[in-house]
């Protein structure tokens, strides 16, 4: 099945120049998805691991299902003010701006192994968040998945982990 033509492409968002790449088409068919999970399952299958990391909100969803397919654990990588209690925070930079991502204090015990997960991986800023808040918490990333990877901005050299990804594709179009 060919993954590319389930995710759409929105011109100039979230600001001009930006071109997006939305996968909710892919969520929307039942057959992509799954195709996807399977996938990202078979990738995710090579690691010795306990737990995915997803960030919010598009990594909830590919992170969910593959925590269930695999029959492990979840962590949400939250944004601020989303998080009850105490938190562990880091800020990152973004193709097109800055944010901070949050986890639960306590939501690793030690050295557990985590799998870092996004919808996409742009300049790498986003997975080097999960990256940092994984070791501040003390478990150990491993490797990072993504379902598409731009291949203009090479953000895979930034994060410091093995970086997968089902498509890649240009950040012109």
């Amino acid at each position: 099945m060919d993954l590319e033509k389930y995710i759409g492409v929105v011109p100039d968002f979230p600001k001009p120049g930006i071109s997006f790449k939305d996968v909710t088409p892919l969520l929307r068919d039942p057959d992509a998805f799954e195709e996807c999970i399977d996938r990202l399952a078979e990738i995710a299958s090579q690691y010795d691991f306990d737990v995915f990391v997803g960030a919010e909100a598009r990594g909830f969803a590919f992170g969910a299902a593959l925590a269930l397919r695999m029959h492990k654990g979840f962590v949400l990588a939250r944004k601020p003010g989303k998080l009850p209690g105490k938190t562990i925070s880091y800020t990152y930079t973004l193709e097109y701006g800055s944010s901070t991502l949050h986890v639960s204090e306590g939501a690793f015990e030690k050295n557990k192994r985590a799998l870092l997960i996004d919808d996409l991986l742009a300049t790498g800023g986003t997975f080097v968040a999960m990256k940092e808040l994984v070791k501040k918490a003390g478990g150990e990333p491993l490797a990072c998945l993504a379902v598409i990877a731009l291949e203009e901005l090479h953000g895979d050299r930034l994060v410091g982990l093995p970086c997968h990804h089902l498509l890649m594709l240009s950040d012109s179009h």
